[in-house]
Order: structure tokens, then C-alpha cells, then sequence
């Protein structure tokens, strides 16, 4: 098993480091946001599996030719690593401990402030009798947005009703409903950890803004086919350029993107090219899968 443990470390090193920076510095996402969320998903599960599954299959190699034959002859027998071995498995655990002790505290904090969030939407904002499950935020400048979760909210406020025009809030509504229908919270949060886990890797550390750009070009994209390019390009103006102008810097970056795309909306990738990133998503996650099962 010593060679597989090899490919693996091998595999879950790449993903983390050059393969997340590249994918995070692509283009053709832009063109295939799903396709490119997907293939970020795998890179994620891919690469903790490897990762973990590296110093797993290392450390109980002397058990047998397979992780399930090692498995089988830890349980039955009493058996002595030596101490290389035993220092693969305790990094594997630790390793197994950071990933899942930083994503269970950033569900915690997320949890916690989405929770603070809805008490104070209970007391500041108002049912708005347009919209089931919507609230209207009593605030001049144009806001919109949503919170998502199991009692999910969308805000929008005042200003915002003034400002736009009937096709812009339709607009503004599509995008946001694409957030709660598609659970986009649930798809970011994964690479919260994954960045912050090692933040001195530089493709860990980019994929979390990454996928938190593609989700947006995906909503965009429902909004658009809802509403059309004008009306979302002049909500983005209205809603986004009260932020921008509140010198966010990264914001503001990342709304002329946007508004960039939409000007220059690029073609959709062709059927055989759009498979690529399914099919390479699939290989990812399938990879050391069987690695780590195969008999």
C-alpha cells in the first residue's frame, strides 16, 4: 500500500496546490459556472480524501495489500506500527481534526449569526405583502439580499423599492431566490474551511472568493433569464453601487466584473466541452475512492 499512499499524497498536494490556483485564476468558468462549481466541489472532497487517506493507507501498510485487508487484520489482531507508521496515522488524525474542527466553528458562527441576524429582521423589518416569506427593510439607501437557512429570508429595503424599476426588482428577486432555491450558502462554506485550514497554500486560500464569485455569475444568470441583461445590469448599478461607493474596495472589483460579464456575456461552452468539467469532477472524486476501497 505504500505506493498508493504515495499517488495519494501525490493527488491531494496537486489539488490543494498548483491545481486550486489555476482553476481559481481560470476563464472558461465564466462561461460554465455550474460546471466549474461542480468540478470545485470535487477538487475539495478529492483532495481531503487523499490528503487523509495518504497518511491512512502509510501508516497501516504493514497490515495488508489493501486499506480493507489492513482494516480486517487491525481488528482481529493485536498488532505494533513502526514508529514512521504511527506518525502517518497521528498526522492523518490531526489533520482530520483541523478540517473538520474549522468547519464544524464556522457552521457554528454562521448558525449563530444568521440566527442574530432573523431576531433583529423580526423587530426592524416588516412582511411585505407582495412576496411570501419576504420583508421590507425600512432603510433609504436601495438593499436587497437574502439570508438563507431552514426559515430563510429575503430583505429588501425602502430604498430599494423606490429605486428600481419593476423589471430590476424582478431582477433582484430571481438572483436572490437562486441563492435559497440552490443552497449556494451550503456550496461556499465547505471552502471556508478548506482556505482556512492552511492559508499559507495559496490555492486553498483563493478557492473560497473562487467559488463565491461563481455562485453569483450563477445567479446572475437565472436573473438574466428571468428578467433580461438591462434590468439586471441597472439593479447591480442601483443595489451594488451603494456598497462600492462605501470604498469596498474588493466589492467594487467584484461588481464591475460582473457588470462586465453582462455587457460581454460570454457564448456557453460547447455540449462536448461542458462535459469535460462534469466528467474530470467524477474522475476526482472516483479516484481515491477506489483507491481507498478496492480489496
Amino acid at each position: 500500500m505504500t505506493w498508493t499512499a504515495v499517488a495519494l499524497l501525490a493527488l491531494g498536494v496537486l489539488l490543494a496546490e498548483p491545481v486550486s490556483r489555476m482553476l481559481a485564476g481560470a476563464r472558461w468558468p465564466t462561461r460554465d459556472p455550474i460546471g466549474a462549481l461542480l468540478l470545485w466541489q470535487a477538487v475539495g472532497l478529492s483532495g481531503g480524501l487523499a490528503l487523509l487517506g495518504a497518511g491512512v493507507t502509510y501508516g497501516l501498510a504493514p497490515l495488508g495489500g489493501s486499506l480493507p485487508a489492513a482494516l480486517s487484520t487491525l481488528h482481529s489482531t493485536r498488532v505494533h506500527l513502526a514508529t514512521p507508521h504511527l506518525a502517518a496515522l497521528f498526522a492523518s488524525a490531526a489533520l482530520a481534526v483541523r478540517l473538520l474542527g474549522v468547519l464544524g466553528l464556522a457552521t457554528v458562527r454562521t448558525l449563530r449569526s444568521r440566527r442574530r441576524h432573523r431576531n433583529l429582521l423580526d423587530v426592524l423589518a416588516t412582511p411585505w405583502p407582495a412576496m411570501a416569506g419576504a420583508q421590507v427593510l425600512a432603510h433609504p439607501l436601495p438593499v436587497a439580499y437574502c439570508l438563507p437557512g431552514l426559515r430563510s429570508r429575503l430583505v429588501v429595503s425602502e430604498g430599494a423599492l423606490a429605486a428600481l424599476s419593476a423589471d430590476e426588482l424582478a431582477a433582484v428577486l430571481a438572483h436572490e431566490h437562486a441563492h435559497l432555491r440552490e443552497r449556494h450558502d451550503l456550496v461556499v462554506l465547505p471552502f471556508v474551511a478548506w482556505g482556512a485550514t492552511a492559508p499559507w497554500v495559496p490555492g486553498m486560500a483563493r478557492a473560497q472568493a473562487a467559488v463565491a464569485a461563481l455562485v453569483e455569475m450563477r445567479a446572475d444568470d437565472v436573473a438574466r433569464a428571468h428578467a433580461g441583461r438591462g434590468a439586471l445590469a441597472g439593479a447591480l448599478r442601483q443595489v451594488g453601487g451603494t456598497a462600492a461607493s462605501a470604498t469596498l474596495t474588493s466589492f467594487s472589483a467584484a461588481l464591475t466584473r460582473r457588470l462586465d460579464r453582462l455587457g460581454h456575456t460570454p457564448a456557453e461552452l460547447p455540449t462536448t466541452a461542458r462535459l469535460i468539467p462534469r466528467l474530470a469532477a467524477l474522475t476526482l472524486v472516483a479516484a481515491p475512492t477506489i483507491a481507498l476501497l478496492a480489496p
